[in-house]
């Protein structure tokens, strides 16, 4: 029975179908061009048709099997009119990366309601939308392949450590730390109410990922390498091993599980 299970054979997504909401974004292309480099086909969603249009040509998604489509996942019409579109194109979907999030970042005391409103909406209302609007489609379609992976963070389950923001106003905020922790609940739900689909849930909480567009002080970096075990920031390409595994056939039997990926900063 393991001769079966080779590399190639466990870590092959070909011509399975992944929407991924937040593709515009530094670590939601990332994830897209995995995919297709797994021989995946690809729905990319994101609020900002620009930023899908930039990726499209930097990661040349035009010669690809990628259907891009710009969508504010916090109405659940629009989210019913992605998952129309992207059924009319591909015929179906496996899997759910459920990617898209925003933060906040003005001192919490000055917290405005719409900034409040503006992260529950996207990170908790988008991604519970999107969960519901992908079983529904599942029901229709039960032998298909299925897995939901939710993109959380190591600030769903600590809080930011004020110390290391000295040259850094993107001062992760109380909202962002709970709608994350949220996730990672809702992944445990849903791993228990999806399975009668049989789609596996589980997420993936990344620690800080350097960006090297738009790079963080240089005092924050060297802060949060001396609070984290291994001595640096994540770089993009790290978080996306985790992620392709869950959705693999590697991982079968996984699931309700939230998959850390920081560097051991969680640890102590």
């Amino acid at each position: 029975m393991l001769n079966k299970f080779t590399p190639q054979v466990l870590m092959n997504l070909k011509d399975e179908v992944a929407l991924v909401t937040g593709a515009g974004g530094q670590l939601g292309a990332e994830i897209v061009s995995a995919l297709l480099q797994c021989g995946a086909k690809v729905i990319a969603i994101d609020s900002s048709s620009d930023a899908l249009e930039k990726k499209t040509i930097a990661m040349d998604w035009a010669s690809k099997p990628v259907l891009t489509i710009a969508a504010d996942i916090r109405k659940r019409e629009n989210v019913s009119n992605v998952f129309d579109q992207s059924i009319a194109h591909f015929g179906k979907i496996h899997h759910l990366i459920n990617n898209a999030g925003v933060s906040v970042f003005e001192p919490f005391l000055e917290r405005a309601e719409e900034s409040i409103d503006l992260v529950m909406d996207v990170n908790l209302k988008g991604t519970l939308f999107c969960i519901q609007e992908y079983l529904k489609q599942k029901k229709t379609m039960p032998a298909l392949r299925g897995v939901i992976i939710n993109v959380a963070s190591h600030y769903g389950m600590i809080s930011p450590d004020p110390r290391i923001y000295t040259d850094c106003d993107r001062k992760n905020s109380e909202i962002y730390g709970a709608t994350k922790a949220g996730i990672i609940q809702m992944t445990r739900y849903f791993s228990v109410h999806a399975a009668e689909f049989g789609v596996r849930v589980n997420a993936v909480s990344p620690g800080g990922v350097r960006n090297p567009e738009n790079p963080q002080g240089e005092d924050f970096q060297k802060n949060y390498a001396f609070r984290c075990p291994l001595g640096r920031m994540a770089e993009t390409w790290e978080i996306i091993g985790p992620v392709i595994f869950l959705l693999s056939p590697a991982a079968n039997y996984v699931t309700g599980q939230n998959i850390v990926v920081d560097g051991g900063m969680t640890s102590w």
